[in-house]
């Protein structure tokens, strides 16, 4: 005899959330010019996105949250993280394309200061790249993620804070501040992806 069917679920996808407003976003936004702000923090809008990914995931099953060690991402992901009772793992293969100012990060000794609850044990001091990163590479990134998560049992459980360009190196798809997708690392990765900056 068959076993019944499990309980209805959610389906299985992970989620990825792109930061909320940076400061560097809003003025690049308004004037398509690198404002030469360095790991940019929230904007007041980008506070009020954080806040309502948190309500709107406060009802799913997730059981670990990734994000990225940019400023934006981690001011993203803190209330999201108390809302869901969840620790922060810090994970720099999920952070931005090195491509702008607001690329580059602040050292993990500083992190640690503004974030004395989260674990950032297993980050070098300066964890983002030193020169533009091609394309590829974030490509690359995003293949060698996919497989780390398709590995893991509970994968469909888990919400990753990254960027604009991690996401759509991940998924193909570009995503606006604040907005959510849902993604299968076991699917194949996209096809091609058009690097055309928001």
């Amino acid at each position: 005899m068959l076993a019944a069917k499990p309980a209805a679920r959610y389906p299985a996808f992970m989620i990825f959330l792109r930061h909320g407003q940076s400061e560097f976003n809003l003025h690049f936004t308004a004037t398509r010019r690198d404002p030469g702000i360095v790991d940019p923090k929230l904007t007041p809008l980008g506070h009020e996105q954080a806040a309502r990914a948190a309500e709107a995931l406060a009802g799913r099953d997730i059981r670990r949250i990734i994000v990225s060690p940019y400023t934006r991402a981690l001011e993203t992901a803190t209330p999201v993280a108390r809302a869901l009772g969840l620790p922060l793992n810090v994970t720099p293969t999920v952070r931005e394309r090195y491509a702008f100012t607001c690329d580059v990060g602040s050292p993990v000794s500083q992190l640690r200061a503004t974030w004395p609850e989260v674990g950032f044990h297993a980050i070098e001091e300066v964890w983002w790249p030193a020169i533009e990163e091609p394309a590829e590479q974030v490509e690359a990134r995003a293949r060698l993620f996919r497989a780390e998560m398709a590995a893991l049992e509970d994968w469909a459980h888990t919400l990753v804070v990254s960027h604009w360009g991690f996401i759509l190196a991940f998924t193909g798809k570009s995503v606006m501040n604040g907005d959510m997708l849902e993604a299968d690392p076991t699917a194949a990765h996209p096809e091609q992806v058009i690097w055309k900056h928001h």
